[in-house]
């Protein structure tokens, strides 16, 4: 029964790709949207598909390289385009609305984009998964037209790893990425000199085989998230990652009991603050 449920999403999904006609994929080179850009190839032909990344320090350097790799190995077109989200105050001076300002930015960009290159709709990777905890670039999307059909489809995480799997693709498997901005906690502003330290101390931290962690940065406290089942490991080479993490700025390392889970940040925001996710 679950097989067959998944069958009819698949289907689903296919579908509403064969409806639109032609496509602009948002492709960030993550697990979600490596699946739409793949399946919106197969069903609407590659030359009828542009895939496009936004390149900024709000994303590390090897997630831009990863999206060129997919795109080139599987004969896309790609552009890489440089964001300006950091020239948005709105953006830097990071309040909880801060994903709201840079996706409508983005988006309103790609929509630009998809209508000078005659292409029929802007696409993006939003899945189910994502409307379960505070998603303001949902609600961006939302207004500026940008489809998103896994989530239309019904499809969750879990399900587009197991369907990237069937289809041969190897970001099966690839760890969970966010936006660097949701390591730093809402109100505290975001610079590239942050982000930047932030991102070489999870690339650290990756080369020693955490391959799922957040380092959330509390001012000079380093919040590193692993799974418990990395606890014990992680404790044994203390003395390394602590001495590699002061290196690069941080005052402070410490282990957050609570393990590794999405969008902890938002665990300090109000609900009456807040609109829930489409």
């Amino acid at each position: 029964m679950m097989q067959e449920a998944l069958r009819e999403k698949e289907k689903h999904l296919e579908n509403i790709l064969q409806s639109v006609g032609s496509a602009l994929v948002a492709f960030s080179g993550g697990v979600d949207s490596s699946y739409l850009l793949y399946k919106a190839g197969q069903i609407l032909g590659k030359d009828r598909v542009l895939a496009v990344t936004a390149a900024s320090a709000l994303f590390p350097a090897q997630e831009t390289a990863r999206a060129r790799d997919f795109a080139r190995e599987h004969v896309f077109t790609h552009l890489v385009i440089q964001s300006q989200a950091l020239a948005n105050s709105m953006v830097t001076s990071n309040p909880p609305e801060r994903c709201y300002y840079c996706k409508s930015a983005l988006f309103s960009g790609l929509v630009e984009l998809a209508h000078k290159k005659k292409l029929a709709r802007v696409l993006d990777g939003a899945n189910v998964d994502d409307t379960g905890d505070y998603r303001p670039g949902l609600k961006a999307a939302r207004e500026l037209g940008v489809l998103s059909p896994l989530l239309e489809a019904g499809l969750t995480k879990e399900q587009i790893r197991q369907l990237s799997r069937e289809a041969g693709l190897p970001t099966w498997n690839q760890p969970a990425a966010a936006c660097l901005a949701s390591r730093i906690p809402y109100g505290e502003p975001l610079t590239t000199e942050k982000l930047e330290m932030i991102a070489a101390g999870e690339e650290f931290l990756a080369s020693r085989g955490y391959q799922r962690v957040r380092l959330r940065c509390h001012g000079p406290v380093a919040r590193l998230e692993v799974p418990p089942q990395d606890f014990a490991r992680l404790l044994t080479e203390k003395d390394l990652v602590v001495s590699q993490l002061k290196e690069l700025g941080l005052v402070y390392v410490t282990l957050d009991l609570e393990g590794l889970r999405s969008g902890s940040m938002n665990q300090v925001l109000e609900k009456d603050d807040v609109e829930p996710s489409p």
